[in-house]
């Protein structure tokens, strides 16, 4: 399998998709939530599904500092801005994406509650304890030491303070090759299970409070995401060309290759004790 450890290389990853999955989720990329096979709901509702459900593990207080570590475009910050009345710092090593999301801060007029950084969150340019909360959608799976990067949030979290994030797990072994299609396509260094996800969050210090496997309300709805994809591809195919819209297709065919029964996805809450180990 390819290198994938390289912030660099994942921030050229980001910029290829990104400007199109951009459009395609209403400025939000990662993934959705469908309750089952008769819910109707459009893809960006489905995808702010997401989250909410995340954020919600966080409990956020009017006036909170929170760090977005993979921030995406920037609307997942501005929503967090706008619902939540709280500060909002993001970070990002794509440039494509830390452009779009400054461009919608201040088309947002919210320019003094969230401030967007290019960054790499193995080694963040803040100091210990400057936030109350993190929030992290599905960002954590492209590094290669997840412990190590849980281990930099821990830091730069206060004590008391609260991290959730999303990500996918490995759920079934069998016909390895179409995981490990899956892991290149995305530029996932490593793909842990749930319990290893666990395993990690606490090792860099954190105390679990909670944690979900929604895996077939999320992967287990790829189908309904191409239907959702394919209404949409003549509106992007305007703004992209067909070319590009072609291109982003085969970007992310490996994407489709595991069953569904072989992808799982983890919501994990969890806090920094008020007297850290």
């Amino acid at each position: 399998m390819e290198d994938t450890t390289d912030p660099t290389e994942i921030g050229k990853h980001y910029d290829a998709r990104s400007p199109i999955g951009n459009e395609f989720r209403g400025g939000e990329l990662h993934m959705w939530y469908w309750y089952d096979h008769q819910d109707d709901t459009p893809l960006p509702e489905a995808v702010r599904r997401i989250t909410r459900k995340v954020t919600e593990t966080l409990g956020l207080r009017p006036g909170e500092h929170v760090l977005d570590a993979g921030c995406g475009p920037g609307e997942t910050a501005l929503f967090l801005a706008r619902d939540h009345g709280v500060r909002v710092t993001g970070v990002t090593v794509s440039g494509f994406e830390l452009g779009r999301a400054r461009e919608r801060a201040e088309s947002a007029g919210l320019t003094d509650r969230v401030d967007f950084r290019y960054g790499d969150y193995t080694n963040l340019p803040f100091p210990e304890n400057s936030f109350d909360a993190v929030l992290a959608l599905e960002s954590l799976q492209n590094a290669p030491d997840p412990a190590r990067v849980l281990g930099e949030l821990y830091r730069v979290l206060r004590p008391g303070g609260r991290i959730a994030f999303s990500d996918f797990t490995l759920e079934n072994t069998t016909e390895p090759e179409r995981v490990e299609r899956f892991m290149t396509t995305l530029k996932l260094p490593v793909l842990p299970t749930l319990p290893q996800w666990l395993e990690y969050t606490r090792a860099a210090g954190f105390e679990v409070a909670e944690y979900t496997q929604c895996g077939p309300r999320v992967f287990g709805m790829k189908g309904k995401y191409l239907k959702a994809a394919m209404n949409m591809r003549e509106e992007m195919a305007d703004r992209f060309g067909h070319s590009g819209v072609a291109e982003f297709s085969r970007m992310h065919r490996g994407f489709f290759a595991p069953r569904k029964d072989q992808i799982g996805y983890a919501i994990i809450g969890a806090g920094k004790p008020h007297r850290p180990r």
